[in-house]
């Protein structure tokens, strides 16, 4: 039996994991969480902005998200909701970078924060379903991998799904290689220069967030 590929799929299956693995919010967001609570939350993390993969391409797929980018208004409130919660996100790796110098208390503390960790399958999925950008990017992307008589929604999902996998193995591969070098860069220098670094980060790409204007 002959197994035949869509074209139109494998095609989606590149550019997307080209895309994958651009640093973005969501990488920066990993690797924030990784130091700060450890392997698991980075993996957690990953699951929760992968998962808001599906979220935008059912609203792609049932046509809600054109309210984003027919409504000013709409697009608007969403966006800065997304842009304050990044930028409070940034705030709070900036907050942990110029604290009090690291001490055995901190340690400590640091073991005891993977419990925690459904704060960060939180975290990781708000960070991208309040992202609009991803939601646009979703409605103009999809309709090129798209052919008359397609099941819009099925294939959408399975697009989705690609992304998906992409996401996870990619963002999981960041968890478990800044996982690994944690014991030196859990230094506390390095730990000051890399919640310093991540957390500027992320308050630019809230800036930027905040500037992007519905097409």
């Amino acid at each position: 039996m002959t197994v035949t590929l869509d074209p139109q799929v494998v095609a989606f299956t590149v550019i997307a994991g080209l895309l994958t693995i651009t640093p973005g919010a969501d990488t920066m967001l990993v690797i924030r969480n990784v130091m700060a609570r450890g392997q698991r939350a980075g993996l957690l993390t990953t699951v929760g902005a992968c998962c808001g993969i599906f979220v935008h391409a059912t609203l792609s797929a049932l046509g809600l998200s054109l309210i984003l980018v027919n409504s000013a208004l709409a697009f608007e409130i969403v966006k800065m909701i997304g842009a304050a919660y990044l930028v409070w996100l940034g705030v709070q790796s900036l907050r942990q970078a110029f604290r009090r110098k690291h001490s055995a208390s901190d340690d400590a503390d640091l073991r005891a924060r993977p419990a925690r960790g459904y704060r960060s399958l939180v975290e990781g999925f708000l960070s991208n379903v309040l992202n609009p950008k991803v939601a646009v990017f979703y409605l103009a992307f999809f309709p090129q991998f798209m052919s008359p008589g397609d099941w819009v929604f099925g294939k959408s999902m399975l697009l989705a799904g690609i992304h998906w996998v992409e996401g996870v193995f990619w963002l999981s591969t960041v968890t478990l290689f800044i996982n690994r070098l944690r014991s030196w860069l859990t230094q506390p220098r390095v730990t000051r220069a890399i919640a310093a670094t991540t957390g500027a980060v992320m308050i630019l790409f809230g800036v930027r967030l905040a500037m992007e204007r519905a097409r």
